[in-house]
């Protein structure tokens, strides 16, 4: 039998990720095609999804003509695209305004709203199981309703960006049940539109489009989108999923007991759930998995690679001039300075909350912090100071995960993983072995590429389709650097809910 081929395609915020793999998982070519984010207000965030359509036409023929595939052994295509956006299309399908983005923040008022409506967070949860986080796309569609009700009533349909772009390849609408659980209106126990929240806000049943499982046949290439992108007409095109759950998926966060670790501009653990589970308190986004009988557990923590790059630009000039004077990282450079310090940072705790917090506090009040600071502090001290704050914000999150499953491993990935001394860190502070995958650095257009095949029969499931993921660096627990560790983690633990009064009233006076 020849060899087939799968394109994986990631729409995301700064660009559309292209992908052609062979059917043992190899990447035989990949195309990144970089688009616009406009910024109309502070706080707001959009896009043209026409633009997202042209870098994935231009990304399309790169694969084609870079892989030199012939097209006729291509076997299926499947998405995956930033979560939370709002695409509203009118009756005739067309895009109604500009895309509104996953990191807008613009509804707040109406993510209060429909909480109270509900009768509170507990009220809301036995709807969802999530929280209505300004993210998500659900406040979005009221802020639509509210802010915009011309454009609202000539929404007759929304759909998020991979949908969208799904739409412009085979001519059919619908949403995945990984999106739809980013919405905020979606029954994540049943994997259905909760009708009980659309009814409670007021919204039309008809807007929301129909939910699909991730694996599940959407349609076939039009001969239109063959003409543009180079594709077979009538190439089967499989639903895919949002990024923060395909990309998961990609790296081989398939059952649970396997963490998924992201440190990248923010951070994220997530762990594959064979079976609901309820979400307290709402402390995680608890989302549908991208095969039938899956969910996954996701816990965000708004500031990881992004707080070590804020003290790399406004902290660590020194460093800076001797990396460009030698053509070096700067990134290895600040880690030899920690390196002069010791696991602990001899008392120094950073508190990462530079953009507020979201897991395990919701609280866009919190502020960064710097503890334990002496006249015997040492820029080391520091410097490794940031890279563990970092790390124990992200254990606090592996401490919720264990009340899932057991924790087993770590697959760790985004910047913080390419540092030997960030992934010791890992491995001694979570206290589990921690591995980086191969197929990490595609994100969720790999875990696209393992979708498209379940779908196609390459792989009879994902944990089938998994085995093609191979790990690459392997480290272990040190129990000698874990007392120290443990120390200070109790220490950054009391530091949240004893800053928490001076967060509150530093808001009140506009700090």
């Amino acid at each position: 039998m020849s060899k087939q081929y799968l394109i994986g395609l990631d729409v995301g915020t700064s660009g559309a990720k292209c992908i052609i793999t062979d059917d043992e998982g190899v990447v035989v070519a990949s195309s990144t095609q970089e688009y616009p984010l406009y910024t109309p207000k502070p706080g707001w965030a959009e896009q043209a999804p026409q633009d997202w359509w042209d870098a994935v036409v231009r990304g399309m023929k790169a694969i084609l003509e870079k892989s030199g595939v012939n097209p006729a052994d291509i076997a299926g295509v499947s998405y995956s695209g930033q979560m939370h956006g709002l695409v509203a299309l009118d009756e005739n399908n067309e895009v109604i305004r500009p895309a509104i983005l996953w990191c807008d923040q613009r509804t707040q008022a109406q993510c209060d709203w429909i909480t109270e409506k509900a009768g509170g967070l507990e009220g809301l949860l036995t709807y969802t199981n999530n929280q209505m986080l300004t993210g998500y796309t659900g406040g979005k569609i009221l802020w639509l309703r509210d802010e915009e009700p011309e454009n609202f009533k000539r929404m007759k349909l929304f759909v998020c960006p991979k949908d969208y772009i799904r739409f412009r390849m085979t001519g059919t609408l619908g949403i995945d049940m990984s999106d739809a659980s980013g919405t905020g209106f979606f029954d994540v126990r049943n994997r259905k539109w909760s009708d009980g929240l659309i009814a409670l806000a007021g919204l039309d049943k008809a807007i929301f489009p129909e939910a699909h499982e991730s694996t599940e046949l959407a349609g076939t290439v039009t001969a239109e989108a063959a003409r543009a992108t180079g594709l077979p007409e009538g190439l089967n095109c499989y639903y895919g999923g949002g990024d923060a759950i395909i990309q998961t998926t990609g790296g081989g966060m398939v059952k649970p007991g396997t963490l998924g670790v992201v440190i990248g501009t923010s951070g994220n653990v997530s762990m594959a759930l064979d079976k609901y589970e309820d979400n307290p308190n709402g402390a995680l986004q608890l989302f549908c998995g991208n095969e039938p009988g899956s969910w996954m557990a996701l816990g965000v923590t708004l500031t990881a690679g992004g707080a070590y790059r804020w003290y790399k630009d406004e902290l660590c000039g020194e460093e800076s001039s001797r990396a460009k004077s030698e053509g070096r990282n700067v990134f290895d450079v600040m880690g030899e300075t920690a390196e002069q310090s010791v696991p602990g940072a001899n008392g120094v705790v950073f508190t990462p909350y530079l953009t507020g917090e979201r897991c395990p506090y919701p609280d866009p009040n919190a502020r960064a912090s710097f503890y334990g600071l002496t006249l015997s502090t040492k820029k080391g001290d520091i410097t490794r100071s940031v890279m563990e704050g970092v790390t124990y914000s992200l254990k606090q999150l592996v401490d919720i995960m264990g009340g899932f499953a057991q924790n087993e491993k770590v697959y760790t990935s985004g910047g913080g993983s390419v540092s030997a001394l960030w992934r010791q860190m890992q491995a001694d502070i979570f206290d589990l072995p921690v591995y980086t995958m191969s197929a990490a650095s595609e994100g969720g257009a790999y875990g696209a590429i393992m979708v498209a095949g379940v779908g196609a029969g390459i792989w009879k499931d994902l944990k089938d389709a998994a085995g093609i993921i191979k790990a690459e660096t392997e480290t272990h627990p040190d129990p000698a650097n874990q007392p120290a560790y443990s120390k200070t983690y109790q220490l950054y633990n009391q530091l949240y809910h004893a800053l928490k009064p001076v967060y509150d009233q530093s808001a009140e006076l506009g700090y």
